[in-house]
């Protein structure tokens, strides 16, 4: 049976009742059509589930009763970040999605010199806030109760002198001195970095290569940026992750 998971974004305690926001309350009670005395559960990326009752549902508002907590145990033991390269709409909402589901840690969305995506200030805030919904979205549908973060969108130099020191740092290259067979150990976590639309930049992969980020090799075909960043999560999961 399908568990109608919802995302709530505050603290949560057994015994508690609570209304719930209007956006977690439209999802059970018009879309999933949820009625008084029937169980959801709900997270708030903590790593508890909350299984919940519907006690009350009205035009106004819903709430529910916090019936028990349950710790989950499904992230990946290997800490990945996705430097991705922004590409537009769809397309971002997509490796978001999918990124989110094969379990990263962490996403970095990066403006490259072939990005072709401009955002000014304020529709950085605006699509900041959608890609966080759109990642918020993915966990409930994929069981995850730990939220991945999703960084402000930063320049390609910035974001890659940021990673950290101890992590095993990879960008896609035919030409790339690894392939998954030589991936070495990764304690202090793997960082994928992956280019826009029109792919990286010379000046974008010496920066990269200057921030220790090194080539892995990924088949003999050009994946586009869609493809590319969920392929290479895979394929690293299944090498050193929870996916084998």
């Amino acid at each position: 049976m399908r568990v109608t998971r919802c995302h709530v974004p505050h603290p949560l305690a057994v015994g508690q009742t609570l209304s719930l926001p209007e956006d977690a309350a439209n999802h059970l009670v018009r879309v999933m059509r949820l009625r008084e005395g029937e169980g959801c559960v709900l997270f708030n990326g903590d790593g508890q589930d909350y299984t919940a009752t519907l006690v009350a549902a009205t035009k106004r508002e819903a709430q529910v009763r916090i019936e028990a907590a349950l710790a989950v145990d499904n992230e990946s033991p290997l800490h990945i970040t996705l430097l991705q390269g922004i590409a537009r709409g769809e397309k971002m909402d997509l490796i978001l999605q999918k990124a989110t589901e094969l379990g990263v840690a962490a996403i970095v969305p990066v403006n490259a010199e072939r990005t072709e995506v401009k955002l000014d200030a304020a529709r950085a805030e605006k699509r900041l806030a959608h890609w966080h919904s759109v990642v918020v979205s993915a966990c409930g549908q994929s069981g995850r109760a730990r939220v991945p973060a999703v960084a402000a969108p930063r320049a390609v130099q910035e974001a890659a002198l940021a990673m950290p020191a101890d992590a095993l740092k990879l960008t896609l290259d035919p030409l790339g001195e690894h392939r998954l067979s030589t991936l070495p150990a990764a304690p202090g976590g793997v960082v994928i970095a992956i280019g826009p639309e029109g792919g990286w930049s010379p000046r974008d992969r010496m920066a990269l290569a200057n921030a220790g980020f090194q080539g892995l090799q990924l088949g003999p075909r050009i994946l586009r940026t869609e493809t590319a960043g969920l392929a290479a999560i895979a394929a690293v999961q299944a090498r050193l992750g929870d996916l084998g």
